[in-house]
């Protein structure tokens, strides 16, 4: 994997957050920035993930599916008719 060196511009405290941050952790400021990245990037990628398995479950039921919700919804509501509260 090549290593590159980039410039990034930050606000002054977070900068010296981060640095308190790598030295409790006895890792480089560089190194720290990339696991953070890192961190970000798969957050980013799961959020991608699970909004295409929500968009996938967004559709609406086919008829059988409607039916079988049907005579679930049915039962559920007989079983709590006949339950004494």
């Amino acid at each position: 994997m090549a290593i590159v060196k980039a410039t990034i511009t930050i606000q002054k405290n977070l900068l010296q957050q981060a640095d308190e941050i790598a030295r409790r952790m006895k890792i480089t400021r560089s190194r720290l920035f990339a696991l953070a990245i890192e961190d970000f990037i798969r957050r980013y990628e799961n959020k991608l993930i699970l909004e295409q398995i929500n968009l996938a479950y967004a559709d609406s039921l086919d008829p059988d599916e409607q039916e079988t919700l049907r005579r679930m919804k049915r039962k559920f509501i007989t079983t709590l008719e006949g339950i004494d509260w």
